[in-house]
This record gives C-alpha cells, structure tokens and sequence, in this order.
C-alpha cells in the first residue's frame, strides 16, 4: 500500500515542477505584465525572449530545463527512500530496480504535461521542449548532450526554435533506442519526443509555408504559441 501511496505522490510533486509557470513568472515579476498577452500569448522561453530580452529569456530556460531535472531527481531518489521509510516490509533491490526506471518514466510524462497544460494557467503552457531536455539529462546525460547538441547546432544555422526542437526530439527517439536503456526510458522518450512535436503542429504548417519567423525576427502570427 505504502508503495502506491508515494508513487502517487510522486507524480503529483512531477506534475507540480512541471506546471511551475516561469515565463508568466518573469512578466509579472519584472514588468507587472501578463506575457499570455504579449507577443505570441505563451509562457515559453522563446516569448519571453521577444517580449522580455535575451537574460529573462535564458533564466526561464534555466528554470524550465530544472523543472524537469528535479521530476526525474524525485522519482529515481526520493520516492524509493520514502517508500522504504514507510513500508513495514521495505522492497528488496530487485524491487526497486525493477519499478525504479517505471517510477522516472511516469515522472518524466507526468513534468512534461504540468509543462504544457499547467493548473495554475487554466490547462495551458508551452510546448515542453526545455522541460524535456531537463527530464532527458537527469535520465540519461548522453542522450540530453545529444539532443542539445543538435538543437545548438540547427538553432545556430536555420534560426528556427521550433525545428531545432523537433529535430532535437527526433534525436533523442533515436539516440535511446541506440543506447543501452530499460524499456520505461526508450518508452518515455519516444512518448515525450512525439508529444513535444505535437505540440509544434502549429510551427510545422509556417515551416511548410515558409512563414515560420526565425531568431530575431517578428511574428506574423501573434495568437500562435510560443517555440517552448
């Protein structure tokens, strides 16, 4: 019973991290601003890069990158620990290694949903990618340097975010199912990867008519969501 009582609890810290809104943060905090007004209408880096400046912009990244860090940090150590604490026959190692990498997997959803559909902005957010790229470097260091890698790098020659984001995704699908990982790994990053390009569907249309806005540029679109 003291099992799914603090995995349930886990979920919901990871869903919480997750939902924390740091874009909206940013606008209320240094301009008094609701920046869902502004710009693109969303909370993710990218506007607040445009609405904000290049430093609000990099602390929101920092701090959506930490969120999904911290989901993962709770599910691979605090719920184990907690469970041993409470349970009057603590789980063996098999055990926890058996329902350990299940425990990140579900954390590392659970962060990326409270991301883009976060409570306390009725259900809305970004697209996950920054939260993503946290879960993914918690889990597996290799596979977020990889993905990143591939955002620098697209991002530094198209100056498009949502294409970096998406081939960033793709990398990562690829990267752990190249890599030695447990089936909840490859299970939520292929899960987390298609979610984050889902959530660019809007930016997959303006790529395909080469509306997409690069780095620097305006939007023609200012009801479209955010890159992140």
């Amino acid at each position: 019973m003291a099992f799914w009582i603090v995995g349930v609890l886990g979920l919901v810290i990871a869903y919480f991290l997750g939902s924390i809104p740091s874009g909206y943060l940013a606008g209320k905090l240094l301009r008094g601003i609701d920046i869902r007004e502004h710009g693109s209408r969303s909370t993710g880096a990218t506007n607040v890069l445009r609405t904000l400046g290049k430093w609000p912009a990099l602390v929101v990244l920092i701090a959506d990158v930490l969120k999904g860090v911290a989901a993962i940090l709770v599910a691979r150590w605090f719920c184990p620990w907690l469970t041993t604490e409470l349970s009057p026959t603590p789980p063996t190692a098999s055990d926890l290694q058996t329902w350990g990498p299940w425990a990140v997997c579900l954390a590392g959803i659970a962060a990326l949903l409270g991301h883009g559909r976060s409570i306390w902005l009725n259900f809305t957010g970004g697209k996950s990618a920054a939260t993503g790229l946290g879960v993914l470097l918690a889990m597996s260091w290799p596979v977020g340097l990889g993905a990143a890698a591939v955002f620098g790098v697209v991002l530094a020659i198209a100056r498009i975010v949502s294409l970096s984001s998406m081939l960033a995704a793709l990398t990562a699908i690829v990267l752990v199912c190249g890599f030695e990982h447990p089936l909840p790994y490859r299970l939520l990053v292929i899960a987390g990867g298609l979610y984050v390009i889902i959530r660019h569907r809007a930016n997959i249309q303006r790529l395909l008519a080469g509306t997409e806005p690069r780095l620097g540029q305006g939007r023609p679109d200012a009801k479209a969501e955010a890159q992140l």
